[in-house]
């Protein structure tokens, strides 16, 4: 069997779903893996580990960027030039596969972002196998763009324009009626006056691609769904496979001892009182603005909260002034700290995030409970969810940080009754997942259905 991965060479898709195939290539060592992304991605996805099983191989896609191009500042030019070339550039690659390792490509396993995929599969005679990293609410955001749209355009005044009303309402989709239409990533519904993207051309066809789906993979729990979604996603879909948070360990090993965590985080962590401390991360693209990060530095001093802030050197300059020195007796700022151990240590009470796809399942796997801030793509519908669906955490008042707002939503999680209803509901979340990845569980049965899919095709 050969088993081809395509990767989506953007943000942490690349690393995400190499930590996949990893995992199916030691399941299934009979079977040979070719990982097809962009050389960039393919280097930052071997500088995580020593080296790679001899069942997967690496093969470069070119990024779409010509000779000497000149960039124009547009931070989405480097998508769109990959988008336009990448299913010529990944066919080239999938040859020189087949080629050098002579073996026909037996099923393909891609980004279910990437749905032009479908195509490439259909003329490989190879089943595609489709895996959606983020939450699934944004997936069906994708599936049903179509309707959304058409729904929304009946719903705009005689003059074109609509009303902060509207966007307050509720989507009329099967599983999404608790979002709102202000929630959904932009690439649904553009701005009525912006020139459609490649990016969002190609995530407007998702739903058009499904009758070429032969399983979706989403790396989510079953028990986690509402009953209309679940029922309407396995009505969409002949296999549907709920592999569980696939890039976490659960339960998750014991933490390393705090001295050889060279950021000092961990040490620092360990002086702090149980579920006392508020992290503060938004990952390595999200981009705050100056005023908002000044209004949280100065919630975070006044409240006297200890906190620990992972927050990149490019925008430490945006602190207030002396805000270092005088938080000091409480918190601690560093550039970058070790997530996954820091949400698994004990005296973590709360993460003030993006609501980032990644954030969120570690939040889940560790019974942390979030305040949410988010700015784009899936992040208005994480939020919606983690705050009215599960009620694992809160919006921030207003949408934006201010002073009062970050007070408000510290208070409420770390000292008031209510927050104690927040933090019950976390844990239950963490023991559903917990159960759910136990050699028993569900999720990890959906692995081995799906480790015995790509080894009987």
């Amino acid at each position: 069997m050969h088993v081809a991965v395509l990767a989506f060479p953007f943000g942490s898709h690349a690393l995400s779903l190499g930590h996949l195939m990893l995992k199916l290539a030691r399941a299934a060592q009979e079977t040979r893996f070719s990982f097809l992304t962009t050389e960039k991605s393919i280097s930052m996805f071997l500088a995580a580990r020593t080296s790679l099983p001899d069942n997967i191989k690496a093969y470069n896609v070119a990024d779409g960027v010509p000779l000497n191009h000149v960039f124009s500042g547009d931070p989405i030019e480097r998508l769109e030039l990959f988008i336009k070339e990448a299913p010529a550039n990944f066919k080239t690659a999938l040859d020189m596969a087949e080629a050098e390792t002579g073996w026909k490509i037996s099923c393909l396993i891609t980004d279910a972002l990437m749905s032009f995929a479908g195509s490439i599969a259909e003329n490989l005679s190879a089943p595609w196998i489709p895996v959606w990293n983020p939450l699934p609410y944004s997936l069906y955001a994708h599936i049903y763009t179509d309707m959304i749209r058409q729904q929304y355009a009946n719903s705009l005044t005689h003059d074109g324009s609509n009303s902060v009303e509207l966007e307050d309402q509720t989507l009329d989709v099967p599983g999404l009626s608790k979002f709102r239409i202000a929630d959904l990533p932009a690439e649904v519904l553009p701005p009525r006056d912006a020139k459609e993207t490649l990016f969002s051309c190609m995530l407007g066809q998702i739903g058009h691609s499904m009758p070429k789906v032969d399983t979706l993979v989403l790396k989510f729990y079953q028990e986690l769904y509402p009953e209309p979604l679940l029922n309407d996603l396995k009505s969409k879909f002949s296999n549907v496979l709920n592999i569980g948070f696939i890039s976490l360990t659960l339960p998750p090993p014991s933490l390393p001892p705090s001295t050889e965590d060279v950021t000092g985080c961990l040490s620092w962590l360990d002086g702090q009182k149980a579920k006392s401390v508020a992290f503060i991360s938004f990952g390595t693209v999200v981009n705050i603005p100056q005023s908002e990060i000044e209004e949280l530095a100065e919630a975070l001093e006044v409240s006297g909260t200890p906190f620990l802030w992972a927050l990149r050197d490019s925008m430490s300059d945006c602190l207030p002034s002396g805000f270092l020195d005088r938080a000091s007796t409480h918190g601690k700022v560093v550039p970058w700290a070790p997530q996954i151990q820091v949400l698994a240590h004990s005296s973590i009470g709360v993460l003030i995030t993006h609501c980032g796809g990644n954030s969120v399942h570690e939040c889940i796997a560790n019974g942390v409970p979030m305040i949410c801030r988010p700015f784009f793509a899936d992040q208005k519908l994480n939020a919606r969810l983690i705050a009215d669906e599960w009620r694992v955490g809160v919006r921030i008042d207003g949408g934006n940080f201010t002073r009062t707002g970050v007070l408000k939503s510290l208070n409420l999680i770390l000292e008031h009754e209510q927050g104690r209803g927040i933090r019950s509901r976390a844990q239950d979340l963490k023991e559903l997942v917990w159960k759910a990845s136990a050699p028993g569980g569900r999720a990890s049965q959906d692995f081995k259905t799906l480790v015995e899919k790509i080894t009987s095709v």
